[in-house]
């Protein structure tokens, strides 16, 4: 990058300035932006956003297919100061009351086929505007970037303005909004581009979903941050990556892509030649995926670690070994230490994982009390991983202390599934926690009591669950038992759950 940006939106501009006729964004119909074209897009986006009365610090919830305009509006709220809000295009109008009513956005978008439910939760909440994006640059809101709006001037925001807010959630309460901030963004980008030595002439495969901090930021941003460009395809599938790979030269995914990747035949060392680096993120990556895909092309898949309050943390080295099992070491900047030890695992002691840095969010939004909890006096973020480091300073994650289930990339929270498991009519009692999955890294699963002389199919359950919660987070299998296993203290223990039930098949 020619100039050290003070603000994200000049990853943008001053490429636009410098080099117009860059590439910066492609998508898989074959329209194509130079980052002069992609500037002056988000100058339009962004006057579609001040028409709806959105400037400085108001929230843009949006909930849309993947498409080039998607990412303009991202651009469009750095351009301007507003903060997005991404939200998973499977929630249903159950999952998003929440995610209205706290964040309370002055503009909601929406594709244009959507559930009319979710209007009426987003106006209850006090949503102020709600508009409509297709993947074609259709709808409502569509058509006034079209009208050519006179352009919003990029805003001048400092490094502690809020850039979004996204929602994250423990083992217990209401999801939280973790609040990025612009600095966060800049300083994240910078470490990434610097740890990968991302570049101008670098292409990345995009294939990740934009409503996760992993394709939203992390990918886009340590691209956009070194003036290279993206290539966006809207779902994946492996033998469509396999062949975009083939001219790119950067490839972000999750664990469940390499699987994939892995069982399609035309993965070979020819077909990726061209590919400097292969990044693995957001749940544990197998050690035995990571050497049958060296084995298999040559390429080895470099792993980190991050969570939607840091972005990135650590990350294996671009020089240097690359451990299998290991997330690697803290990035520039980042401080990492291991506190509260409570275990033992191969002579390494185990502990809480804590990180210091400016990739750390502002806090929660709305959240004091939460905010305050997850600081030490210090400043550091206790993140509630488990780990330990080994003699060569590598970050080796143990496990979730709030029993996080991590399925195919995204983030299942338990208490979410257990109270609409505890809902429905005949269950007592519900455990929900991940056993190993071939293919998503981990399948939730349910252990469920019931009330006496009630008898609850196991397929009638989970075709509700799926009327109320987003399909990832929906229990491949439900169990119903006897008693849930508790502690002394009377604590239903899911490490047992995990344990008794690991050999159990998931479909």
């Amino acid at each position: 990058m020619p100039i050290e940006p003070t603000h994200p939106y000049e990853w943008i501009a001053s490429v636009a300035h410098l080099d117009p006729t860059r590439r910066c964004l492609e998508d898989e119909r074959g329209l194509q932006l130079t980052y002069a074209q992609a500037h002056a897009a988000a100058g339009r986006h962004a006057a579609a956003l001040a028409s709806f009365g959105v400037g400085v610090g108001d929230r843009v919830a949006i909930q849309v297919e993947k498409s080039i305009d998607a990412v303009l509006v991202y651009l469009a709220c750095l351009r301007i100061g507003a903060a997005i809000v991404p939200l998973n295009t499977a929630y249903t109008a159950n999952e998003l009351d929440h995610f209205f009513s706290d964040s309370r956005p002055t503009l909601f978008l929406v594709a244009p086929d959507h559930d009319e439910q979710v209007d009426q939760v987003a106006i209850r909440a006090g949503c102020s505007s709600i508009a409509t994006l297709g993947v074609t640059g259709d709808g409502t809101y569509g058509e006034l970037v079209a009208a050519n709006l006179t352009a919003v001037e990029p805003t001048t925001s400092g490094p502690d303005g809020l850039a979004a807010l996204l929602y994250t959630s423990g083992t217990t309460g209401r999801s939280k909004g973790a609040m990025i901030t612009r600095g966060n963004l800049l300083a994240n980008a910078r470490a990434l581009a610097e740890a990968w030595q991302i570049s101008a002439g670098d292409t990345l495969v995009h294939v990740l979903p934009l409503f996760h901090v992993h394709g939203l930021f992390l990918s886009l941003n340590a691209l956009f941050a070194a003036g290279g460009s993206v290539r966006l395809h809207r779902r994946f599938d492996p033998v469509e990556t396999i062949t975009s790979l083939s001219k790119a030269s950067v490839f972000m995914g999750v664990p469940t892509h390499y699987t994939r990747l892995l069982d399609c035949d035309a993965l070979s060392p020819e077909t990726v030649r061209n590919v400097r680096l292969f990044v693995s993120g957001s749940a544990p990556l197998l050690a035995e995926t990571h050497r049958a895909f060296e084995m298999r092309t040559g390429k080895v898949i470099l792993e980190r670690y991050g969570m939607t309050e840091t972005l990135v943390n650590t990350s294996n080295p671009y020089h240097g070994p690359r451990k299998p099992g290991s997330v690697g070491l803290p990035l520039p900047g980042v401080e990492l230490r291991i506190t509260e030890s409570i275990a033992a695992e191969d002579g390494q002691s185990i502990g809480m994982i804590e990180v210091r840095g400016p990739n750390v969010c502002a806090g929660y939004w709305r959240d004091p009390e939460k905010t305050a909890a997850d600081r030490t006096d210090d400043g550091f973020f206790r993140t509630g991983d488990l780990g330990h480091l080994d003699c060569d300073g590598y970050l080796h994650i143990s496990g979730r202390a709030k029993d996080l289930v991590i399925t195919g990339g995204y983030n299942v929270y338990p208490k979410e599934i257990e109270m609409e498991l505890d809902s429905l009519p005949g269950i007592v009692e519900s455990a929900v926690f991940g056993i190993k999955h071939p293919d998503f890294g981990e399948g939730v699963t349910a252990a469920v009591t019931v009330k006496a002389g009630t008898s609850l199919d196991e397929s009638e359950m989970i075709s509700t669950l799926r009327e109320r919660l987003a399909a990832y987070k929906v229990p491949k299998r439900i169990l119903v038992v006897d008693e849930l296993p508790r502690n002394t203290m009377g604590k239903v223990q899911k490490n047992r759950l995990r344990e008794q039930y690991s050999g159990l098949y998931l479909p």
